[in-house]
């Protein structure tokens, strides 16, 4: 029995030397780092452009301004649009845009001057998106920046549509 207590005694003072404290020096800093040379730097002018790229090898970006007959279906979409409130809108949306489906999640979480948004599977500019928020009549999507990527109004009980800023038509459905 004693040889139990024994060998009991020992494995928790074996066990009990691994759980010592290892006393550091509170004090210790590094040496500090010695200098380095730099090498000189040197300037001078890049040659023209001109030479060697071709112009059409970039093309210019697409313009974000709505054509004009997206710009009348957003008007006639204001004049005729229900009212709406940021709580009506919190949850999950199906976005159908330029004829992809996708979704689209709202919630009340204040992201700088909305509330923090965003989507699942959606291609181009409504991938981008990172808030929302309700001015007027009008549902603004926006993106992680705070540019404005779409508009929306309510045109039914659970639907709402618009367009992108590049004149997409977009729609959202429960």
């Amino acid at each position: 029995m004693q040889l139990r207590y024994a060998m009991t005694a020992a494995a928790i003072g074996l066990s009990l030397a691994g759980c010592q404290r290892t006393a550091y020096n509170d004090d210790y800093s590094p040496p500090p780092l010695q200098a380095q040379p730099v090498p000189s730097v040197q300037s001078s002018q890049l040659p023209p452009t001109t030479g060697g790229a071709d112009a059409s090898q970039f093309p210019a970006a697409p313009a974000n301004t709505p054509n004009p007959a997206a710009q009348q279906q957003q008007q006639a979409m204001a004049a005729s649009a229900q009212d709406v409130t940021k709580e009506s809108m919190v949850g999950s949306w199906k976005v159908s845009n330029g004829g992809a489906s996708c979704d689209m999640f709202l919630t009340l979480t204040n992201l700088g001057s909305g509330s923090r948004g965003g989507t699942r599977g959606c291609a181009g500019e409504l991938t981008t998106m990172g808030s929302w928020e309700v001015s007027g009549k009008q549902v603004l999507l926006k993106n992680r920046d705070g540019t404005q990527i779409g508009s929306l109004y309510k045109t039914a009980d659970a639907r709402f549509e618009g367009t992108t800023a590049s004149g997409q038509p977009l729609t959202l459905s429960r």
